[in-house]
């Protein structure tokens, strides 16, 4: 890996990095000094993410590195509905590197030397692949909800809600996977975390691709609670969407 003040020249502005540091730009404004978050470090984390997940695609063809991206987005909405406590530098950082050590060449330590052991250890926390083998993200939360990791949960949770608002380009068996598991799993974290909003959101989602004849228990009665839900998800746009520029590059 290149210095990365040397070669960020090399990456044309897209879609997700212009948005998200809008986004945080924005929240800068409006909160005291103290309490911005480095966006020369986030710009920092965004390189390393691009260069990293490099040519990896999501299955619906839009490149990897936006998923973890999108994920810091809907940290940073969040945070501004009143949950300021999440507005935090290395949040945002172990946001957008959460797949990295999972899916990438990149290193703890690696990750450690370059952006410091909090957000080392948080991205390692989010990782499947553990010293024994790879676990599943039921195992995950599970051991999280024990160390009491809310922060990390917290990651998590807009982890699978992305990946639920964009379950569509999968096959039907994964479809099914992912469901099954958000309602087993994601619900009950929702409530754990205090997260209403984002508990009702899974729940529509859920309540639209599960297989009703399977799942005949009480979702069906929390129908009402989606005409009062004003929690607005990121859209997906196109990357490199011709209306936004940016200097971030």
């Amino acid at each position: 890996m290149n210095n990365y003040t040397e070669c960020h020249h090399k990456f044309d502005p897209c879609y997700y990095s212009t948005r998200l540091i809008s986004k945080l730009v924005f929240i800068n404004q409006t909160v005291t000094a103290k309490d911005q978050v480095d966006l020369i470090e986030i710009q920092k984390a965004i390189f390393y993410a691009r260069e990293y997940h490099g040519e990896q695609k999501r299955e619906s063809g839009e490149p990897y590195y936006s998923h973890p991206l999108e994920v810091a987005y809907m940290i940073a909405d969040y945070a501004t509905a009143d949950n300021k406590q999440y507005f935090k530098t290395y949040l945002f950082v172990s946001a957008i590197l959460h797949d990295t050590i999972e899916d990438t060449t990149l290193t703890e330590d690696m990750i450690q030397k370059v952006f410091g052991k909090a957000v080392a250890n948080q991205v390692a926390c989010l990782t499947r692949i553990k010293v024994h083998g790879k676990i599943t993200s039921e195992e995950l939360v599970n051991s999280l909800v024990i160390q009491g990791n809310k922060e990390v949960l917290m990651i998590k949770m807009f982890d699978r809600l992305h990946n639920v608002q964009t379950i569509k380009s999968k096959s039907p068996e994964k479809i099914k996977k992912i469901i099954n598991e958000t309602i087993r799993v994601f619900l009950f974290l929702s409530v754990y975390l205090d997260m209403p909003q984002i508990r009702n959101i899974l729940i529509k989602f859920c309540y639209t691709h599960l297989d009703k004849k399977q799942h005949v228990f009480s979702l069906t009665d929390q129908r009402s609670v989606f005409v009062t839900d004003n929690y607005q998800l990121p859209s997906l746009k196109p990357q490199n969407d011709a209306s936004l520029t940016s200097n971030l590059y």
